[in-house]
């Protein structure tokens, strides 16, 4: 994991919420630009989750993170180019004060920093997410399958008593 001391303009920053991540990008002197509830509350929380919408704020970088941990987490650097510098600044603090849709599967504050960065919506969080319940659906149709064929094997079995 990236985790200089110093972030540099257009890093992304993973704030450790507890049970959670909220994800801002590092805009220089300080400041981060992240989405958070729309309310006057700051960062996001859990209960965003319930909202449709957030508001994307510009606030420096000690007052989103407060007493949480953090890292400068460039997530998808590996995978994908980061866009010019000048570009992801400048179209992050042109979306600064603006609501936008938040859906937590589509629409949360990690696919809002890797739009910028990358210039694709991408959140590893959703995809774990998505890839535990497919996990988890994978096994469930395993045991429907194994008890239907149980379920048959014993119906047969039942027949053939009863002849």
């Amino acid at each position: 994991l990236d985790s200089p001391l110093e972030p540099k303009p257009g890093d992304l920053i993973e704030i450790f919420r507890g049970g959670y991540q909220h994800w801002a990008i590092y805009v220089g002197d300080g400041n981060v630009i992240h989405l958070a509830e729309n309310t006057d509350a700051g960062a996001c929380s859990v209960k965003s989750v319930l909202q449709d919408s957030a508001k994307v704020m510009k606030e420096k970088l000690q007052k989103v993170v407060g007493n949480d941990k953090f890292q400068i987490r460039n997530l998808l650097d590996d995978k994908c180019t980061p866009r010019p510098i000048e570009d992801i600044l400048q179209d992050a603090e042109s979306l600064v004060g603006k609501v936008l849709p938040y859906d937590v599967a589509t629409h949360k504050c990690e696919h809002f920093i890797t739009l910028l960065r990358y210039g694709m919506p991408r959140s590893q969080q959703v995809q774990e997410a998505v890839m535990a319940g497919t996990a988890i659906l994978g096994v469930l149709a395993v045991g429907a399958l194994v008890f239907g064929i149980l379920a048959a094997a014993s119906s047969e079995d039942e027949n053939e008593e009863k002849k």
